[in-house]
Parts: structure tokens; sequence; C-alpha cells
């Protein structure tokens, strides 16, 4: 099981590769050996998942089974299974970010990395400051969160 947790600071290089944290790239090399999935966020903000492949391998097929006639549903079909790249960290425990990538989530020299327990969000370092400076605006609370005490 994993347990992705924390946010870390990377640079990425002008080919597109950076180098996964040392904690992270352990742990991702006991979970999968070193097997992920990079792909599109289908949200509204522009930041890149990374799945480790058995995680991917759970997710897709409930992606793949919904109902397709909904317009909403083939959009995020078409981010996340259409920009999804199978990927293995090298020796170095780098990994090479395709340019569509890139492109979509906006990703420059600094990145950041950031855990989120079965999974990781890849941002560009400037959006996820600004994301974390964002005020929660209007966004109705759902009930699970309701219940939640920090």
């Amino acid at each position: 099981m994993s347990n992705f947790l924390g946010s870390h600071a990377i640079n990425m290089d002008a080919k597109g590769r950076l180098a996964i944290p040392t904690k992270v790239r352990e742990e991702l090399a006991q979970l999968c050996g070193g097997r992920i999935v990079l792909t599109a966020n289908a949200d509204e903000e522009r930041c890149l998942f990374l799945y480790p492949e058995p995680q991917w391998e759970e997710l897709r097929p409930q992606i793949e089974a919904l109902p397709n006639m909904n317009k909403a549903v083939r959009r995020l079909q078409r981010l996340i299974l259409g920009n999804a790249a199978p990927m293995e960290m090298d020796a170095n425990g780098r990994i090479l970010v395709p340019p569509t990538l890139r492109n979509h989530a906006n990703l420059e020299k600094r990145v950041m990395l950031i855990g989120l327990g079965k999974k990781l969000e890849l941002w560009s370092e400037e959006r996820w400051f600004a994301m974390l400076d964002e005020s929660p605006g209007d966004d109705e609370i759902p009930p699970e969160m309701e219940k939640l005490s920090l």
C-alpha cells in the first residue's frame, strides 16, 4: 500500500527530465519496480497525476467503463486516458515528461511533486503556490468533509 505524502520542489531540465526524490523513488521501486503512468488532471487545475502502475491498473477500467454518451465523460476519458504515458524510472530515478503533458500543466524548470496517499501530483511551482493562496470560494463542503475533525 502506497503512502505518498509531502511536497517536493524539483528542477526539470530543458528536455523535460526530472529526478524523483529519493524517498518517493524508493517507495515506487518497491511498489511497482519504478513503473508509473503520468497523465493529465481532468479538473480545472492544470497539473499532472502520477500513478504507480498497480494503482493505474485499478483506475483505468473504471474510467473506460463510464458511459461515453455523456460529454463530460468523453472529456474526462480523452484527458486522462488519451494523455496517459506509461513509463519507467531510469537507473538514476529520473522520468521524462512528454511535451504534451508539460504543455498541459505549464511545466517549466521549477516543479512541485505532491504526495496524495496512493498517487502523486506534478505541478508548476508557480501554479502550486498560487493555488495555495486562493480562497476556497463558494464551493459547497461535501457531507464527508463536515464530519472530519482536523
